[in-house]
């Protein structure tokens, strides 16, 4: 007795609390209930009132919608056009807007559409076949010498059947490989990004390149230009003669030569920036950007390894070799008989009267289990699962040839971006020198200690190193690039 009151002491403390629980639990769903109610009503008063004010102002009404059409039209433009546009916008708008991305997502979607499509197999599948029928001449049986009428003149029949897949290899190949398949299109995606991100960035790189090319040109016309005056103030005060002022002038055209050049080719190398984005070509924007960020981002961790699962190649081949071996099991499933079951219920109608064919019905209903199994199909089977072994073991040999040109192609990079960083200290350092080597010149000649050709070849040993470092620092920042889809570890 102690130990059943104990018992039912024990049950009913726990009983109570999950009666507690279970008030609370309605009253809040009534308390959500009633502000949902609440917040609906009002907010249908107010769209009742707005509507009643736009039927009665038919002009107001127009002109509402008119906003409205603008207002899409213009964030749909907004969304699409830049003004000052960084590296990292610049390749994100690529992602969103390039054909190629948005195919390659598209394609994700057909992928899953027709996954789901081949899972439906293991749904049950209903039918309903319906036949309405009228015999002008009814099929008459001997029986015993006499004919006898075995049929109504109108007959009609309703068949109601359903089935299901309890094994089928198809339809489990496609439960076992759905995830595998969706990876593989995900990395067809990826792969798509991480060289439309590469492309995008060097592209990006060239026309910064071009527009400081055009800026340090146009600092050099300035110099130029003042150094053409003095030097035709200095032929006109007698102090030089005319073959100064000639050479300045000589080195001002060319400058001037040289920016056009510059110019033309800014032009077309921003037109490839844009066909690389998916951006209008008739459209424009500027280009934003750090100088000492990129002077910053020519750094890289150069002892770093190659590790192959990084790169999205190797993902690839990864997934393709799970999907081989899900086909070898699909061809070792073949020895497994297909089952199936499925059920039935008919309905049938006969009469003579058509007015009154479904006043009377004849059911009938069945369920059955169906077995499928290929007894002999002279080694088919077997030369299957030899050729999807073959597969795998040919997919093997992928690898290691992966592997050899990643590490190839990791090395190649490497080396060149050493190369190229060497070369851009030295152009750095060039800069400096050919920079303190101008100035000391040019203050020699406005003090008549040098020969104002001196000045010309330092301005242009000066304008050649300035173009030199340049072209040097944005090399070192695409051959980075290169080393990092070499790591597989290139950001998008």
């Amino acid at each position: 007795m102690l130990r059943i009151n104990y018992e039912n002491h024990y049950l009913k403390k726990p009983f109570n609390k999950r009666i507690k629980q279970v008030f609370k639990f309605i009253y809040y769903i009534c308390f959500s209930l009633i502000k949902r109610f609440l917040y609906i009503n009002v907010l249908t008063s107010v769209l009742r009132k707005f509507y009643d004010c736009m039927s009665k102002h038919p002009v107001i009404n127009f002109l509402f919608f008119i906003f409205l059409a603008f207002s899409a039209r213009a964030q749909q433009k907004q969304d699409s056009i830049l003004t000052n546009a960084t590296l990292n916008q610049c390749v994100q708008y690529a992602l969103i807007h390039l054909p190629a991305i948005n195919q390659s997502l598209i394609d994700e979607k057909i992928v899953n559409a027709e996954i789901k499509t081949r899972l439906a197999d293991w749904y049950p599948q209903l039918n309903l076949n319906y036949t309405l029928q009228h015999y002008f001449q009814t099929p008459v049986t001997v029986i015993n010498g006499t004919p006898t009428t075995t049929a109504q003149k109108n007959f009609s029949t309703a068949y109601f059947g359903v089935t299901q897949n309890i094994f089928n290899r198809d339809v489990l190949l496609a439960s076992k490989t759905a995830n595998n398949v969706r990876s593989q299109v995900n990395q067809f995606t990826t792969e798509n990004k991480i060289f439309v991100a590469l492309n995008v960035s060097k592209a990006f790189y060239g026309v910064l390149l071009s527009q400081q090319q055009i800026d340090l040109v146009e600092q050099d016309i300035v110099r130029l230009e003042r150094s053409l005056k003095d030097a035709k103030n200095q032929y006109k005060a007698g102090i030089v003669d005319k073959t100064d002022y000639q050479r300045a002038q000589i080195s001002l055209n060319n400058a001037l030569a040289e920016k056009k050049q510059y110019q033309e080719s800014l032009q077309s190398r921003f037109s490839v920036l844009k066909l690389l984005m998916g951006y209008p070509q008739n459209d424009s924007f500027q280009l934003r950007y750090d100088s000492m960020q990129l002077k910053n981002e020519i750094f890289f961790d150069t002892t770093q390894e190659v590790n192959f699962s990084n790169r999205i190649e190797y993902k690839i081949l990864q997934t393709q070799k799970s999907l081989l071996q899900s086909n070898l099991n699909y061809y070792k499933w073949s020895f497994i008989p297909s089952i199936s079951a499925y059920g039935n219920y008919n309905l049938t109608f006969a009469n003579n009267n058509f007015g009154k064919l479904y006043s009377r019905e004849f059911p009938s209903s069945y369920i059955g289990l169906s077995l499928d199994f290929p007894i002999f199909q002279g080694g088919k089977r077997t030369w299957q699962i030899r050729s999807a072994n073959l597969q795998l073991d040919r997919l093997d040999y992928n690898f290691t040839s992966l592997r050899d040109s990643i590490q190839s192609e990791y090395t190649q990079a490497l080396s060149t971006y050493k190369s190229f960083l060497s070369d851009y200290y030295t152009q750095q350092e060039n800069l400096e020198l050919a920079t303190d080597v101008y100035n000391t010149i040019n203050l020699q000649y406005k003090a008549g200690v040098k020969a104002y050709l001196e000045v010309i070849v330092a301005e242009s040993d000066l304008r050649t190193t300035q173009i030199n470092y340049l072209n040097a620092l944005y090399i070192v920042l695409s051959s980075k690039l290169d080393v990092e889809k070499a790591l597989g570890i290139l950001n998008y």
